[in-house]
């Protein structure tokens, strides 16, 4: 067993990028203390990974750092669709959707939407908010080596600015140390899934007059599909700056070092159909899409979240939403179990739940790479397939079967046909709007700290009682409302037509038990003889504490 080392916490994470960062605000508001080390000196510079999908942005909102990511990103507010054109000269070409929420149908779900954040402007928001919180954050170190045994993890790390090494040791380890995960090697956990899908040169370039070529399309992604020059072009500023995504064949023996300046630039100005187009190549990038998923999330006190637990074909921009997701379900679970209201056997639904959601989030992001003609990518024949619903079954309508819940259906698939948020055990729970002392408020906003039971108002069934009773008297983090119109509730309804029992699929003596990330855990559709009891064993075997 190895207890000395140099510092002790309960978390180390391994990545400084979204996911990593991610895991650090989430633990912050838990008020889990912890360690980041990213062997980087800084955030990214690359504007990628910009799609934040509604689930994401209710985490983001949740977290108190929604205005922050919305100032960040504000001059692609206006950007929406995607186009596919053989140019931007003319007319030509289609829009594959030309705006994510079509007549505002998206706010009957979710109290908030999609947002176009690239990663170089997100991070450094996260990284403000985990400080913020308390999170040391160590930039330009690197984790070395580590070993764990049944008390804890010890982790050796290099501060690569003074070349010294110093170890840590905490009571568990992320590592959200990207594709390659060095971690997931040394654990030994392979990896399953088709496997490398395509390759791309990223290109960020300057461009003056290619504003006046766009016009007034304002789109998220614009796919050009010239046989000879064919890629992905993205604005960064609507104005002068821009990124271009062009193939890389590696697997025909082309090398990155064929991607000169000069070939660059003809491709991007006969991709755009400009031969004369001020093109001025500021930054080089390569990366390749795969579809994988590591066949665990997690080895003894070790925890895969991100890009080392999967990785994605980047259409629709599921992997970073996913990884993001992930941190959120371990961070609340940590949180519980270091606090201990919790037993350590609750970690092991990490995997149970998470993982057949990035498996299914996988194959979706190939099928929509098919379905958008991806440049560069040549599926294998069966790869993809036909629509099956649209994007918000992926994003909001994914269910756990297994896992931290109770009477969730087993057969339902993990991410459904059609979105279906009717609060079943399992899914995300509903949306409702509602007001607490003259503040309005989502019912999205009452699920972080804490498990949360709704009940009615008035509580004739003693739900409430009950609720409160368990958490004064067992120390669990468990907080009860009392829903509905009259002085006794403590929600009460913004829209008088509202009925917060029926959009959750119980009685008005019913009750809902949520999670604290939001996921409902169990709901009672009627009233019970012995209430007090019935939520005691709930929350033991929920818990893995009965």
């Amino acid at each position: 067993m190895h207890q000395k080392a140099d510092h002790r916490v309960p978390v180390l994470i391994v990545g400084g990028s979204l996911v990593g960062l991610s895991t650090s605000v989430f633990l912050g508001r838990l008020g889990v203390r912890h360690m980041l080390v990213e062997r980087h000196s800084g955030t990214s510079i690359h504007p990628r990974g910009r799609g934040n999908n509604v689930r994401t942005m209710e985490l983001l909102r949740v977290a108190g750092i929604e205005p922050d990511i919305k100032a960040a990103a504000s001059l692609l507010a206006d950007n929406h669709g995607i186009l596919q054109t053989p140019t931007l000269v003319g007319d030509a070409g289609e829009w594959l959707f030309k705006h994510i929420d079509p007549g505002g149908g998206l706010a009957r779900f979710s109290p908030t939407g999609w947002c176009l954040c690239s990663q170089n402007d997100l991070e450094p928001v996260l990284v403000d908010s985990a400080r913020e919180l308390g999170g040391d954050l160590r930039y330009f170190h690197q984790m070395e080596s580590f070993e764990q045994d049944a008390d804890g993890v010890t982790a050796v790390i290099l501060d690569r600015g003074t070349e010294e090494r110093y170890t840590v040791r905490a009571d568990y380890l992320v590592a959200a140390d990207g594709p390659r995960s060095p971690v997931r090697g040394a654990l030994g956990i392979g990896q399953s899934g088709p496997g490398d899908l395509f390759a791309n040169v990223s290109v960020t370039f300057r461009s003056t007059r290619l504003a006046d070529t766009v016009g007034d399309r304002r789109f998220i992604c614009c796919y050009l599909t010239d046989p000879e020059a064919d890629g992905a072009l993205l604005p960064v500023d609507n104005k002068e700056h821009w990124v271009f995504h062009a193939p890389w064949h590696p697997e025909r023996g082309e090398t990155l070092e064929e991607f000169t300046e000069e070939r660059l630039q003809r491709h991007i100005r006969r991709a755009v159909g400009v031969p004369g187009l001020d093109v001025e190549i500021t930054g080089k990038a390569s990366w390749r899409a795969a579809e994988r998923v590591a066949d665990r999330y997690s080895r003894g006190r070790v925890f895969l979240a991100g890009d080392s637990a999967h990785e994605m074909s980047p259409t629709g921009a599921f992997g970073s939403n996913t990884g993001i997701q992930d941190a959120h379900n371990l961070a609340w679970k940590l949180a519980a179990v270091l606090d201990g209201w919790a037993d350590p056997a609750l970690l092991a639904t990490y995997d149970t739940e998470r993982r057949p959601v990035a498996i299914a989030t996988s194959a979706r992001a190939s099928a929509r790479s098919v379905e958008h003609s991806h440049p560069g990518f040549a599926p294998a024949p069966g790869v993809g397939g036909s629509k099956r619903g649209g994007i918000l079954n992926v994003v909001l309508g994914y269910h756990y079967p297994h896992g931290a819940v109770l009477g969730a259906d087993p057969d339902r698939p993990i991410v459904p046909d059609a979105l279906d948020l009717t609060g079943r055990p399992g899914t995300r729970a509903p949306h409702l709007w509602l007001r607490r002392a003259n503040r309005r408020l989502s019912t999205l906003d009452l699920y972080e700290r804490s498990l949360v039971l709704l009940s009615d108002a008035p509580d004739d069934a003693g739900w409430y009682t009950a609720a409160r009773g368990i958490a004064a008297a067992d120390g669990v983090r468990l907080d009860a409302y009392r829903v509905g119109p009259g002085a006794d509730a403590d929600l009460t309804y913004e829209d008088d037509s509202a009925d917060w029992a029926e959009l959750h699929g119980v009685t008005a003596d019913g009750a809902v038990l949520v999670r604290p990330d939001g996921f409902v855990a169990w709901r009672a559709t009627g009233a019970v003889p012995d209430p007090e009891g019935v939520l005691r064993e709930v929350l033991g075997t929920l818990l893995r504490t009965g």
